[in-house]
């Protein structure tokens, strides 16, 4: 059964809410995700929070109702409790319906296979959370196998990345290598890497992309560093013709990922990306146990 917390005095409260700072974060190896439709998605891959707050006006919503059957069922703690109570562990005024606290989760280049998928993802010293959000929704659009992050990148775990993710983090498996390790692992196997660079007269719509594709996007501020520039099998530019110089790194990720997906269809050569592929690759048990636990909400749902 659902337990009640009402008081912010609760030691649980505290903790909850010093899951945004990143050092407890890291220490706790948890962190915060909110809002129904991402907890919903999170439940779709097989991943439930260890604990769930939710608004005592939403308890009969039927997707609350079986998120909070599913997370007791697993071992988890459901918590009704208060909006203004809501409020505190998101940090916003107007809070969603639900918060939960999920374990942190990670993968190795090692976990990926390359053939799932036609595109990934790649972005060096990523460092706003938006942006890593919004290239995980990218990815997850695109059917990307995932998302490698190279050197000190932003934290895809923070509040910030896992609200502008809006669900994708859970869906598209996200590594955190150094550019060595990355370039070896890629060297090993099929594999083009094509960098978004200023310095290149190649339009990205005239390159020729080849399955699977790994595109390389550099630091928002300072683009990517030379060697890595060099690495790559090819250099693409976006053409500017207004007075900026360059897009957002999301954006550009985008334009990139749609083109080279446009350009993969084409080519019956091509590994067909499908979702169901990159969630294997996520947590098989994870996923396993996520479908009985859904089976089972499902059907208490429709007897009672």
């Amino acid at each position: 059964m659902p337990r009640e917390i009402t008081a912010f005095s609760n030691p649980l409260i505290k903790y909850v809410r010093d899951l945004r700072d990143k050092r407890h974060r890291r220490a706790a190896k948890q962190f915060l995700a909110e809002g129904l439709r991402i907890l919903t998605e999170a439940r779709e891959t097989g991943r439930l929070p260890r604990t769930l707050f939710y608004a005592a006006a939403s308890a009969n919503h039927p997707l609350v109702h079986a998120l909070s059957m599913d997370v007791e069922d697993a071992g988890g703690d459901s918590i009704q409790t208060t909006p203004d109570i809501l409020s505190k562990l998101s940090g916003k005024d107007n809070p969603q319906a639900v918060v939960g606290v999920f374990d942190e989760f990670d993968a190795t280049l090692e976990d990926l296979d390359r053939t799932t998928s036609g595109i990934w993802l790649v972005a060096e010293r990523l460092r706003d959370p938006g942006n890593l959000g919004t290239i995980l929704r990218t990815g997850d659009a695109v059917g990307a196998g995932g998302l490698i992050l190279i050197g000190e990148s932003v934290d895809p775990f923070s509040v910030e990345a896992v609200r502008a993710s809006m669900g994708a983090l859970f869906t598209i498996p996200v590594v955190k290598t150094e550019w060595e390790h990355f370039h070896t692992w890629l060297r090993a196997g099929p594999g083009q890497l094509v960098g978004l660079s200023l310095d290149t007269d190649t339009d990205y719509r005239s390159a020729p992309y080849t399955g699977p594709t790994f595109l390389l996007t550099g630091n928002e501020a300072q683009g990517m560093p030379p060697e890595m520039a060099e690495a790559c099998d090819v250099l693409v530019k976006i053409p500017m013709l207004g007075k900026a110089d360059s897009l957002n790194a999301a954006v550009a990720t985008a334009v990139m990922a749609y083109e080279v997906l446009a350009r993969q269809e084409k080519s019956p050569r091509s590994p067909e990306p499908t979702k169901s592929a990159r969630l294997a690759m996520l947590s098989e048990s994870g996923s396993a146990k996520g479908e009985l636990r859904r089976a089972k909400a499902s059907t208490r749902y429709k007897t009672g």
